[in-house]
């Protein structure tokens, strides 16, 4: 949590947003419980869902990286039927 601390933060840019009435309310009030600001819980929902995309695609990148070394390979596509099949 921050609370007003910018020493460690560095530049802040401002953004508006343009939300419905009764979530911003909400927001307040959730705001409110948690001892922090609306500007706040923005913040942190937007770390967090760059940190996660981030994340995905880390991973994603890592999966094709090994996914191109395999030398495995399928003949057409796959069904259920053919995958259920006993050999």
């Amino acid at each position: 949590m921050l609370h007003g601390f910018r020493a460690s933060i560095g530049k802040m840019a401002n953004l508006t947003l343009v939300i419905d009435d009764a979530l911003l309310k909400r927001a307040r009030e959730e705001a409110l419980r948690s001892n922090t600001s609306v500007n706040a819980l923005v913040r942190d929902f937007l770390n967090r869902y760059v940190d996660e995309r981030s994340r995905r695609l880390e991973a994603l990148a890592h999966f094709e990286e090994i996914a191109s070394s395999c030398e495995s390979s399928s003949e057409g596509p796959w069904d259920r039927a053919s995958l259920n099949e006993r050999h």
